[in-house]
C-alpha cells in the first residue's frame, strides 16, 4: 500500500508569548522535552511518579505495568482507590472545599452554583439511594441524562460505590438505549422526564419506555427521573421513582468504596465499522490519572480559571473534561444546558463574557456553524462581546481545517489566546497528541507534538515506520495509562480493531491517517483510514479536502467529503457543501459547483476535483454536532439509506443533499 499523500501545506507559525511561557505549568519547549526524555529513560518510573503525584490511593500500587496478557495491558494493577473520593473528597479540609465547583446554566438562562463541599453531599446523598435500590459494586447502570448537575451527580455516585456507568447521550434513540442495556446487562437506567434545549421541552423518560418494551431487558430493576420540567412522564410502579423520591430520608454521607486500580469506571459506546456498537472499557485508576493530568498540562489549568467545556456528559469528552478532570483537578466549570444557537447564536459568546470563562473548549463543527451565523448577522459576532477573560482556547472531536482556527484564533481569542487542538479519542481516555499553552509554537490545523509519554508514530499496513513527510496510520507504541483495557464482552474484537496481528499485535492503531512534517515532526491528522480515498491510484485524506474547500472563504461555510466507486477512477471525490448563501439550485448551482472544483485544483491538484457537488442547507448531524458522515457516504452511492436516522438533528436535509449538480 502506498503512503497516503498529504498534499495540504501550511507554514504559518505562532509561538507562545512570553508571558505565558513564563507563568505556564510545562514552561518552554525544554521543560516539554525534559519530560519526554524522563519517559523516555524510565518509562514505568515516569508514570509511577505521576501516579503517585496526582491520585490519592486507599492502597498504594507498587506495580506500575503489568504487560503479561498484552494487549490487554493493565496498570497499578495491585492499587487500590475510588474516583468519587479523588474528585471530592480529597478536597475536604482544603480551600477548594468552598469553593465554587459547577456554575450552572440552564436552557433558558437562570444560574445556580454548586460548591465542591454541597456537591460532596449531593453524590453522598444520590450514592445512598442507589444503594437502597440494590445496586452494588460491579453492577452496570445507564445513565440518560440532560446536561447538567444531576447528570454528573449521577456518574460521581455510581463511581462512589464501584457501580459502572454507561452514560449514553440524550439525543439517542430507544434503539440505541436497548442496545447498551443488552450488552452491558444494566441493572438500572437513570435519567429525567424531560430535557430543555433550544427552548423546547424534550421527552427522556418516553425514550427509555420505549427501549425497555422492546425486551430482552429483565436485568433492570429500577429506574430513577430526575423531574427537570413540571410536565408529568409515564411512571410503572413498582420500578420508577422520581429522585425526590429515591432522596427521601438519604443522608448525604457515604463512605466511598475502594476498587482496584482495574476495576472498570465506565463503558462508553462508540461506532463501529460493523454497526454494532462498542463497548469501549475504561479502568478506574489510569483513567483517572490521565484525566487529571491532561487538565493540567494541556489547559495549564490555574486556581482562579473558570474550564468550559462544551461537550455533553454523553460523550468521551464530557467524561474526561466535565465529569472528571476539572473535579479531580479542583478547577472551577461552567455547564451549559442549551445549544448554542438558542435564543441566538451569540450564546457562547454572551456566556463567556457574563461568566469571564478563561479556558474555552468546544468542537471545530460547532466553530464553523458560529462563522456562519456571525457573517450572515453581525449582531452574533463575537466581537460584539467583551472576551477579554479567555485566556486558552481548546478544539476537541475532529481536526479544525486553518481557516476555521484563524477565525477562532483572531475573532474569539483576540490573537493572543493559544489554541490547543488535541487529538484524542474515546478509546485514549484523554488527550494523546496536543499543542501545550506556554511550551509549543502553534501551526493552523495541526494537533503539533505528542504529551510525555505517549509514544505516537506514523507507520505502513505492517507496522513499519514512514518517514516525516510521508502519510500513513497512526499508532501509539507503547502503552499508557488511560488506554481503552478492552470492549465490553468481546475481547477478540478489541484485539482485531487496536492491536491487528498484522502489525505484531503490540502497536494501539487508532484509525486515523496522520502525516509528520519534515521539519518540525509535527502531526497532522487526515482522517479516518476509512475516510482515505484512493483516486486514480492516489491515496487522499478527506481533511484536506474539506480544508481547502473550506478555505475558500468568500463563499464556503462547511464541507464533508466521502468517496464512492468510480469505474474509471476507482473512487471519487464526492462534496458535500453548505454556502454563507442560500442553497443554489438549477444553472446556479452548477456554476458554483464547477467554482469550487477549480478552486479546489488550484489548492491542492486536478487529481483532488470532486467530480460530485451537493449543496445543502446544513450536513446530517446528531444533535451534539457530528457530522453523520456514514449517512453521507450512503448519499453519494446513491443507496437507500436504511440506517437508524432518529439521532439526527435535521433529518429533511438527507434529501436536500440527494440531488446532484
Amino acid at each position: 500500500m502506498s503512503a497516503i499523500e498529504s498534499v495540504l501545506v501550511e507554514n504559518r507559525v505562532f509561538p507562545p508569548s512570553e508571558a505565558t511561557v513564563q507563568a505556564a505549568r510545562i514552561s518552554g519547549m525544554p521543560a516539554y522535552e525534559a519530560l519526554c526524555r524522563e519517559a523516555e529513560s524510565d518509562f514505568e518510573g515516569f508514570w509511577a511518579r505521576l501516579g503517585r503525584e496526582n491520585v490519592q490511593w486507599t492502597k498504594p500500587f507498587t506495580q506500575v505495568l503489568d504487560e503479561s496478557k498484552a494487549p490487554f495491558y493493565q496498570w497499578f494493577a495491585d492499587g487500590e482507590l475510588n474516583a468519587s473520593a479523588n474528585c471530592l473528597d480529597k478536597h475536604v479540609g482544603t480551600p477548594v472545599e468552598n469553593k465554587t465547583a459547577i456554575v450552572f446554566e440552564s436552557d433558558d438562562g437562570q444560574v445556580t452554583n454548586v460548591s465542591y463541599k454541597e456537591l460532596l453531599a449531593r453524590v453522598g446523598q444520590f450514592a445512598n439511594a442507589l444503594k437502597a435500590q440494590g445496586i452494588r459494586k460491579g453492577d452496570r447502570v445507564i445513565v440518560y441524562m440532560p446536561m447538567g448537575v444531576e447528570g454528573v451527580v449521577a456518574m460521581q455516585a455510581c463511581a462512589r460505590i464501584g457501580a459502572t456507568h454507561s452514560v449514553v447521550f440524550g439525543g439517542f434513540s430507544a434503539k440505541s438505549i436497548h442496545e447498551r442495556i443488552l450488552d452491558a446487562g444494566a441493572v438500572a437506567i437513570i435519567t429525567a422526564n424531560y430535557q430543555m434545549r433550544g427552548g423546547k421541552e424534550m421527552g427522556l423518560k418516553v425514550i427509555v419506555d420505549e427501549a425497555l418494551a422492546m425486551g430482552g431487558c429483565d436485568s433492570v430493576k429500577s429506574v430513577l427521573v430526575y423531574e427537570r420540567t413540571a410536565t408529568p412522564c409515564n411512571m410503572v410502579a413498582g420500578r420508577d421513582k422520581t429522585f425526590a423520591e429515591a432522596l427521601k430520608g438519604q443522608g448525604t454521607e457515604c463512605r466511598p468504596e475502594p476498587v482496584n486500580a482495574e476495576h472498570p469506571l465506565f463503558i462508553l459506546y462508540t461506532s463501529g465499522s460493523t454497526g454494532k456498537p462498542k463497548g469501549v472499557q475504561h479502568s478506574t485508576g489510569g483513567y483517572l490519572l490521565w484525566s487529571k493530568l491532561t487538565m493540567d498540562w494541556t489547559f495549564d489549568l490555574r486556581p482562579e480559571d473558570l474550564f468550559w467545556c462544551t461537550a455533553d456528559i454523553g460523550w468521551i469528552t464530557g467524561h474526561s473534561y466535565v465529569a472528571y478532570g476539572p473535579l479531580a483537578a479542583g478547577a472551577t466549570q461552567l455547564i451549559f444546558e442549551g445549544i448554542p444557537t438558542f435564543p441566538h447564536a451569540g450564546r457562547f459568546w454572551e456566556m463567556i463574557a457574563k461568566h469571564k470563562v478563561s479556558i474555552f473548549y468546544t468542537a471545530p463543527t460547532a466553530i464553523r456553524s458560529l462563522i456562519k451565523a456571525a457573517e450572515t448577522d453581525a449582531k452574533v459576532h463575537p466581537n460584539n462581546w467583551n472576551l477579554k477573560s479567555l485566556r486558552i482556547l481548546g478544539t476537541v472531536g475532529e481536526p479544525i481545517n486553518p481557516e476555521a482556527w484563524m477565525w477562532y484564533y483572531r475573532n474569539v481569542g483576540g490573537e493572543r489566546c493559544p489554541i490547543v487542538d488535541t487529538f484524542w479519542q474515546t478509546e485514549t481516555g484523554g488527550h494523546v497528541i496536543t499543542p501545550l499553552p506556554g511550551a509549543t509554537p502553534l501551526v493552523p490545523g495541526s494537533c503539533t507534538l505528542p504529551l510525555p509519554g505517549i509514544m505516537a508514530a506514523i507507520v505502513d499496513e505492517t507496522g513499519k515506520d514512514i518517514p516525516n513527510g510521508s502519510g500513513g496510520m497512526l499508532v501509539i507504541k507503547r502503552p499508557w495509562p488511560s488506554m481503552i483495557r478492552t470492549i465490553w464482552g468481546d475481547p477478540e474484537r478489541f484485539k482485531k480493531s487496536y492491536f491487528p496481528e498484522e502489525m505484531g499485535g503490540r502497536l494501539y492503531l487508532a484509525g486515523d491517517g496522520a502525516v509528520r512534517d519534515a521539519k518540525t515532526g509535527y502531526f497532522r491528522i487526515t482522517g479516518r483510514i476509512d475516510d482515505v480515498l484512493n483516486v486514480s491510484g492516489h491515496r487522499l485524506g478527506t481533511m484536506e479536502i474539506e480544508s481547502a474547500l473550506v478555505s475558500k472563504t468568500d463563499l464556503v461555510a462547511e464541507a464533508a467529503v466521502v468517496g464512492r466507486p468510480d469505474d474509471l477512477t476507482g473512487e471519487a471525490v464526492c462534496a458535500f457543501v453548505v454556502l454563507k448563501r442560500s442553497r443554489p439550485t438549477g444553472e446556479e448551482a452548477k456554476q458554483i459547483a464547477n467554482e469550487l472544483r477549480n478552486w479546489v485544483a488550484k489548492e491542492i491538484g486536478p487529481i483532488a476535483k470532486p467530480k460530485d457537488i451537493r449543496f445543502g442547507d446544513n450536513l446530517p448531524k446528531t444533535r451534539s454536532g457530528k457530522i453523520m458522515r456514514r449517512l453521507l457516504r450512503s448519499i453519494a452511492k446513491g443507496e437507500q439509506i436504511t440506517q437508524d436516522t432518529t439521532t439526527l438533528e435535521n433529518p429533511g436535509i438527507l434529501d436536500q443533499l440527494a440531488q446532484t449538480n
